[in-house]
């Protein structure tokens, strides 16, 4: 983006506190930074705002410092956990927020998908990785995704999460986590339906997604998979897909 600055932070949207929707931290209440950009173009994004370039002119460039004052305005200077998101925040330079955060208390957890590591990967408290199935029509880098995992060493939490919405995306979750073995494993259906024409950019097609529940509930226990844990998405049973939620 024209006029950044070394060391500033492309941001989509900064917002809360509200409770985490998904994975190992659900229902906690958190401070989201999401930013601005991602090397993915997976089908089903529910996030387009923070990937797509043609929002680029809504990603504002900021210094560590204003992101800071905007996580402790909305915190009322009460630490609790900040979510890094995007897009894939895996891109920015997200340490020195890290480590500034860290001295007043706060607690920072990031989800990626696996595609760019990072050294700084250590210094989150729990990182999620999130590598994206068949059915989001990406390639999984292997390589990378287990450089990710060597760059945060054992300094953080690490989970591994899918999305899933078929069979092809289950067998991958199950090949992803025989290749980890040491992590805990979160799935979750996948929620993207495309909308009629008449419904704004919230909509959910809650029927397919309680029935896509059920089935992957009914997948896991069929197969005896007692490792994984299923979770919905909370935030849109809560909110559909609405942006600062």
């Amino acid at each position: 983006m024209s006029g950044e600055r070394q060391g500033e932070i492309r941001v989509s949207e900064i917002f809360g506190p509200t409770i985490q929707g998904e994975g190992v931290l659900i229902g906690l209440p958190t401070v989201f930074v999401r930013s601005g950009g991602c090397d993915y173009r997976c089908s089903w994004c529910d996030s387009m705002h923070a990937v797509d370039t043609r929002f680029r002119a809504d990603w504002r460039p900021m210094s560590v410092e204003a992101v800071w004052a905007e996580v402790t305005r909305l915190s009322g200077n009460k630490p609790l956990m900040v979510s890094l998101s995007g897009g894939n925040p895996a891109i920015q330079p997200f340490g020195d927020l890290i480590r500034r955060g860290h001295e007043e208390g706060y607690r920072f957890a990031l989800e990626t998908q696996g595609s760019v590591a990072r050294d700084w990967f250590a210094d989150l408290d729990v990182l999620v990785l999130s590598p994206k199935p068949p059915s989001s029509g990406m390639d999984t880098d292997w390589t990378v995704l287990a450089d990710c995992l060597e760059m945060a060493g054992d300094g953080p939490e690490i989970v591994l999460k899918m999305i899933v919405f078929d069979d092809a995306d289950y067998a991958y979750a199950k090949s992803v986590a025989a290749r980890h073995p040491r992590y805990p494993v979160y799935l979750q259906p996948g929620n993207h339906t495309p909308p009629p024409p008449d419904a704004d950019d919230a909509y959910v097609d809650m029927e397919g997604l309680m029935a896509r529940m059920l089935w992957l509930v009914d997948k896991v226990t069929r197969d005896r998979w007692f490792e994984a844990r299923v979770l919905p998405q909370l935030h849109v049973m809560l909110w559909g897909n609405r942006k600062g939620v």
